[in-house]
């Protein structure tokens, strides 16, 4: 475990991406391009498998996406559009595994303990874990999905172990090849990494501050990094924190508001870290670290060690 103060809760979201409703079955969405029901949904899968993250998977469009599709096209020299042409679809198609499979649910998945996690800090700090509020949560976090596509997909099926799901081919990736550098681009709200030559071989989408406490920007380096970290609440460090309130403890788990993962900067407080709120990264403010969803910020955890540089930049 790991004990720290950070300048990191999420402020109010910017906006948010939706999805149509129409069906979505493994076949149809498989087979998808172009302008097909559910081709957006395998290219945000696809995408994901690349390590060019669209963030929470939801099937409906948005600015992660858009800046997942042009960070893909840059990485394979193709024109960074944003959208899904020919020559995207190609090189995606290069992974020829399908979008969704099909999942057993484990004992373990459905096990919790699950319980509501309350809004107020001093309430939180008096819990023993700040894990998962349901198992439609945790479930969706495991294949990196809003809550919502999970039952938009399996329609009507119980969550309970034995129950068999569709779901985004996502989980069991690879670790990433070490990085050279972690690059943090406020202008575009992601964080990506590079190998000894520059080259970005990965990207995930990013919140990077406010106005109230901006990015800081500069040239730092990776201290540690904790996973599963203890959090330290400090109300003098937030502007906007109730002043009465004191110091205070919050146990770890994937609902702490640091996530599950803390990577430290030399920048004294400020880290790249997770969320409770996957939905709201590259589209809510911080208090100036780096935000990521919880899986990007475990992948990014396994690809930097301490001395890693870490460049964040407007």
């Amino acid at each position: 475990m790991t004990h720290l103060y950070a300048l990191c809760l999420a402020l109010a979201p910017l906006s948010a991406a939706a999805a149509d409703g129409a069906p979505l079955t493994p076949e149809k969405v498989n087979a998808a391009t172009g302008d097909a029901p559910g081709a957006l949904l395998r290219a945000q899968v696809l995408l994901e498998r690349a390590r060019f993250s669209p963030g929470e998977i939801d099937g409906g469009a948005g600015s992660n996406t858009t800046r997942a599709i042009a960070g893909f096209q840059r990485a394979h020299d193709l024109e960074p559009s944003g959208e899904l042409d020919e020559a995207t679809w190609k090189a995606l198609g290069e992974d020829d595994a399908p979008a969704l499979v099909t999942y057993a649910l484990t004992a373990e998945d459905v096990a919790g303990p699950f319980r509501e996690i309350p809004d107020d800090t001093m309430a939180k700090a008096e819990l023993e874990s700040l894990g998962f509020e349901s198992v439609e949560e945790a479930v969706a976090e495991k294949f990196q999905a809003s809550p919502a596509l999970i039952a938009r997909l399996n329609p009507g099926k119980a969550l309970k172990a034995g129950t068999e799901l569709v779901v985004p081919n996502v989980a069991g990736l690879p670790e990433l090849a070490p990085a050279a550098t972690v690059v943090v681009d406020r202008s575009d709200s992601v964080l990506r990494l590079q190998d000894g030559e520059g080259k970005v071989y990965a990207q995930f989408p990013a919140s990077t501050g406010s106005e109230h406490d901006p990015l800081p920007i500069g040239e730092w380096k990776i201290n540690t990094v904790a996973t599963d970290p203890t959090y330290h609440y400090n109300p003098e460090l937030f502007w906007d924190a109730d002043k009465s309130q004191s110091k205070a403890t919050l146990p770890p788990g994937p609902n702490s508001p640091v996530g599950t993962v803390w990577i430290d900067l030399s920048k004294e407080h400020y880290g790249i870290h997770g969320t409770p709120d996957p939905e709201k990264v590259g589209k809510a403010e911080s208090y100036g670290c780096i935000r990521l969803t919880n899986w990007s910020a475990r992948a990014v955890a396994a690809a930097v060690q301490a001395g890693t540089p870490a460049q964040l930049q407007e």
